[in-house]
């Protein structure tokens, strides 16, 4: 099921050098409990790419290897107070609900090798490598936050086509550059 239309303000602000250090924190708490059932977790989005402007929110993928591992880390994230929504019309992706006493962040299980990591790793990969896209990228969210300040939706539909455009550079498919289409406009 896709995740709810929100009315929360679109923002998005300036890098901020301290995110890398945020995700380090958020990986320091979560690993222990986790690491004999899950791969990796990665910092992805756009707080992952150094210099660039982004939403002041820490986006994390735990990577396991299956989705026979994906009922035990239901189990141990609800135990350190996350909340299981499902894959919210995701393949391969599923979403936690964030504890009210932790900093911003959006926290995902991925199955290795999914569509939805691939996009993830291939779009901060990309952008981590190439100075100008990133930068380009920044202004581009910069323009849909102010002119879709309260549409969250219109904002995440007005980056799609740049986003597809850095996974055909990266090799994707057309029909898995249409399912992830199709997953922006939710």
């Amino acid at each position: 099921m896709p995740e709810p239309a929100t009315t929360a303000a679109v923002e998005v602000v300036d890098y901020d050098p301290e995110w890398p250090e945020m995700f380090q924190k958020l990986k320091d708490r979560i690993w222990p409990f986790l690491c004999d059932a899950a791969v990796a977790i990665e910092h992805v989005g756009s707080t992952s790419v150094i210099g660039m402007a982004a939403k002041p929110v820490i986006d994390a993928d735990i990577v396991i290897a299956s989705t026979a591992d994906l009922p035990v880390l239901i189990v141990r994230l609800e135990n350190l107070g996350y909340k299981h929504r499902g894959n919210l019309g995701i393949d391969g992706r599923d979403a936690f609900a964030t504890p009210k006493d932790q900093p911003a962040h959006h926290l995902y299980v991925c199955i290795q090798n999914s569509l939805a990591l691939r996009n993830h790793i291939a779009v901060r990969d990309y952008l981590r490598t190439h100075r100008s896209q990133a930068m380009a990228y920044s202004d581009l969210k910069k323009q849909l936050a102010k002119q879709f300040a309260s549409e969250r939706l219109r904002y995440q539909e007005g980056k799609t086509d740049f986003i597809l455009s850095i996974l055909e550079q990266c090799g994707f498919s057309t029909d898995e550059m249409e399912s992830i289409r199709r997953a922006n406009q939710m």
